[in-house]
């Protein structure tokens, strides 16, 4: 299998043109606790440090959008405001109808953040209990929860991995299981931060193969992609949007990838 070298085409969602992320004029300021040296001084709180500032675009139903820019461009905080897990400083949110500060159970089950953070799984569990684990947050009863975690684990390739402690996982089978777990709610957004980070080239290759295919487009779902990696934007993006400083600075077809940035 090989990553596709011409844009992906859209869902047949994206033509109908409704909206699954609106991003109006966010904005967020961050006041580090203060060090030792500012403790002595009597200050509590570091200076205010702008992560985000101004940023707006839409992402119309269907569409794969990466977002894309160095290290500490604030792609990760941008994700984790969409998602509802900070609070943006200014500015408004909507993601797949939802006002992002209301977390409603239709909230977590419309919307997905997929993050391959292996703090985020119980270790000695099984991948089969992590996921059952996660279902139950999600408000599913246990039996929906079990057979939804089974169909889960065969479609991402970890059926004969089911019953196995999640610490003997690869670096690949976990990925697999973080995007299985982001599945659970059955979400039509999702909010992927580096999906293939520490993976191999072949495995980044199939992972992003499976995700573009079989999860996104077969199954009709918007999705904003956080990521550095130019490969991995033109694998999976309809189009790219660039972040630098906390600000975005353009937007760019993901066949220019390489000519935009000078590669």
């Amino acid at each position: 299998m090989t990553d596709a070298t011409t844009r992906p085409q859209s869902s047949g969602r994206a033509a109908q043109g409704a909206l699954d992320i609106e991003v109006r004029a966010v904005g967020k300021t961050f006041r580090p606790a203060a060090g030792i040296r500012e403790l002595v001084r009597g200050q509590l709180r570091r200076p205010p440090v702008a992560a985000l500032a101004d940023v707006s675009f839409e992402l119309a139903a269907g569409e794969i959008v990466c977002l894309m820019g160095p290290n500490g461009a604030g792609k990760s905080t941008l994700l984790r405001i969409l998602a509802g897990l900070l609070e943006a400083s200014s500015g408004s949110v909507r993601v797949a109808g939802l006002d992002v500060r209301v977390h409603s159970t239709e909230f977590r089950r419309k919307v997905s953040f997929v993050i391959g953070d292996e703090r985020s799984f119980h270790w000695p569990l099984s991948g089969l209990h992590n996921l059952e684990f996660f279902g139950a947050l999600h408000g599913l009863s246990a039996s929906e929860s079990r057979r939804r975690a089974h169909a889960l684990l065969a479609r991402v390739g970890l059926a004969e991995a089911t019953n196995r402690p999640f610490r003997t996982y690869s670096r690949g089978m976990r990925q697999r299981l973080a995007l299985a777990r982001g599945l659970m709610g059955d979400a039509r957004v999702l909010l992927l931060d580096e999906p293939t980070l520490g993976l191999d080239p072949e495995g980044a290759r199939d992972l992003r193969q499976f995700l573009r295919d079989d999860v996104l487009h077969a199954g009709g779902r918007t999705a904003l992609v956080g990521t550095n990696d130019p490969t991995e934007a033109r694998a999976l993006a309809d189009r790219v949007l660039r972040i630098r400083q906390g600000r975005l600075v353009g937007e760019m077809d993901p066949a220019r990838i390489e000519a935009e940035l000078g590669l």
